[in-house]
This record gives C-alpha cells, structure tokens and sequence, in this order.
C-alpha cells in the first residue's frame, strides 16, 4: 500500500526512531553529568605506568645502596681525609638517588590510587608528596641513626628528606609513563655513572694524561665528555624503551589507546638531565652550609668544589640534550613512511 502526503500513516510518527534517539541522548546527558568517561581512553582518566612497582623497589635499593656506601666512606679511617670534605664529595650521589626513588615510589603510590578509581588531579598531587615525604623521612631516619652525630650529617639528613619531597612531587604529573620513562632512565644514567668509575683511568691514558697541569685537565675534560655523551645515550635509549613498553602494554588492553607522540619521547629522554639539574639546585641550596665548609679547608678544597659543581651542571645539561635526542631519534625511525592526502589505492585493471 503506498503511503499518501495526507495518509494516516505518514501523519504518524517514527516513535521508534524517536525513542532511540531520546535514550541515547539521554545516556550522554547521564555520562556527561556524572563525569565518567564515556571510553577508557578518553584523555580524563590517567595513563598508569608499567612496572611501577620494580621500579619503586629498585630506586630504593639504590638509595640504600648510596646511603651505605656514602657512610662507609665518611668513617673510613683510611681515606686520610676530614669527614667534612668526604661529605661534601658524596652529597651529590645522595640527592640525586633521593630525587629518583622519591619519584619512583610516588609513582608506585599514586599508580595504586588509580587503579582504585581515585583520579583527581589534587588527590593524586597531596599523595605524591606525601609519599615521597614519606621516602624522605624514612632516609634521613636512616642517617642520623648510622651516621656520625655532627652538623655534616643533619645537612645531609634535612637535603636528602627535601630532595625525595620533591621527587615525589615530579610523580604527580597524570602522564604515569612519562613518569616511569623519566625514574627508569634517570635510574640507569645513576647506575651508569658509577659504573663508568672503572673505566676513567684507561680513559684518562687513551686521552693523553701526562705530567703537566694541561695534560691533565684536558684528558679530565675529554673523559668526563664522553661519560656524559654515553649518559645521555643510555638515558635516552631507557625513556624510549620504557615508553614503547607503555604503549604495547596498553594497546594489548585496548586497540584504540592513543600511542605516545613525540612530545612524551622528548620530555622522557630529556627528564634525567632535568633531575640532575634539579638535583645541583637542591645541592646548591639545602647543601650550602656544607659545600662551604668543605671549600674553606684550604684552597685546594675551594677550587675542588668548585670545579666538581661546574661539571656537574654541563653534565646534566649534555645528558638532558644528548637524551632527548636520541630518544626523538629512536622514536623516529619506528614511523612508517608519511601518506598524502591525495594519495589513493590503485585499481586494478579488468581482465581481459
């Protein structure tokens, strides 16, 4: 029977369609009023990082292990030096293991308050520092338990306890891989660093270390160059690898997760140099009092330090750029070939 302009049929409506309409206009008005995402993968919710916890665990361990050798070394008789002087030296190694496992073990925290649905952003700030002030207390604690009670170990006790403050505070950022890119490369540059102590004598050889003064400080300068140089390249290789980790991970979850853009490889290869630099600053501020009694030994002590937070700031700076690089560089070459806009498929031509 066909339907008429002025037929009953067409004067009825589609209620079906009408129906279907309403309810899902209906369900978008109720997900956008209750604030959940209408998707997992939304942007609203946080990435969580993978791995969180063996990270959490390794960067307290090398915490431990910094804080052990370091005490170690202050009470060595044999080491022919004040303990003033040797505390200065070893300041550094203690904040910046401080800075990553304050980072590493508020990741682990905050990754936990995800998981359970708790997505604030406040929320998930006030937990990272108190984690991470947490880690803090728990290490100075440790120092002042161990150490030698003098002024040296309360400014190595108060400077370690801010340093894991705000390490913690770095883990409160949403993007949890970027994060756990930055603690696992930071981790490796540390680990690498004091690895590379083995290799500094045939270096300080291969580079022309002779009896002059000039002989010397050029061999120093090429080796700590290529320590940084290699700094960087680890630190950069560990961000992109992590991230790749992070972005499998959570495509086997969900097809549809957004993968990481470079602007995440950039920051994650930059984010060990960033923590050293962070680290000189809280060196510089927190440690003041101690780096000024070990300078006013003598001069030689003065120069000393001097010279070693010199280097320590073109080290951050050369493992910041080296690693942001190789990190960009790395993330590059897994793109495939770019295709235009007017590019379109092939026909094949009919047989015959």
């Amino acid at each position: 029977m066909t339907k008429q302009p002025g037929g009953s049929a067409a004067a009825e409506p589609d209620t079906t369609g009408g129906a279907t309409g309403e309810a899902a206009d209906t369900t978008g008005e109720t997900e956008a009023g209750s604030g959940r995402s209408a998707g997992p993968h939304d942007g609203t919710a946080p990435a969580l990082a993978p791995g969180a916890a063996v990270l959490a665990l390794l960067a307290l361990g090398w915490l431990a292990a910094m804080l052990w050798s370091t005490r170690e070394v202050i009470s060595s008789a044999a080491a022919g030096l004040t303990a003033i002087s040797l505390s200065a030296f070893a300041l550094p190694g203690v904040i910046s293991a401080a800075l990553v496992a304050g980072a590493g073990f508020a990741l682990f925290g905050v990754d936990l308050l995800a998981r359970r649905g708790s997505d604030r952003v406040t929320l998930r700030f006030l937990a990272a520092i108190g984690t991470g002030l947490l880690v803090g207390l728990a290490a100075a604690f440790a120092i002042n338990l161990t150490y030698a009670d003098n002024a040296t170990t309360n400014v190595i006790a108060a400077t370690t306890a801010a340093a894991a403050t705000i390490g913690g505070a770095v883990a409160g950022a949403r993007s949890g891989p970027v994060v756990g890119a930055v603690v696992a490369a930071a981790l490796g540059t540390l680990i690498f660093v004091v690895a590379f102590s083995r290799a500094r004598d045939p270096l300080f050889d291969l580079f022309g270390d002779g009896d002059s003064q000039e002989s010397l400080l050029s061999a120093a300068k090429w080796v700590s160059r290529t320590e940084s140089l290699l700094a960087g390249l680890v630190a950069g290789l560990l961000a992109f690898a992590y991230l790749t980790l992070a972005r499998r991970r959570a495509a086997r979850h969900d097809a549809a997760a957004p993968a990481p853009r470079w602007p995440a490889y950039l920051l994650a290869g930059a984010g060990s140099g960033l923590l050293l630099l962070a680290a000189e600053v809280i060196i510089r501020i927190g440690g003041r009092s101690l780096l000024d009694l070990a300078g006013a030994l003598s001069e030689a002590d003065a120069v000393a330090q001097t010279a070693l937070g010199t280097s320590r700031i073109d080290n951050a700076i050369w493992v910041l750029f080296v690693g942001a690089l190789t990190a960009v560089i790395a993330f590059g070459r897994t793109l495939g070939p770019a295709h235009g806009d007017d590019d379109e498929p092939v026909e094949a031509a009919p047989a015959g």
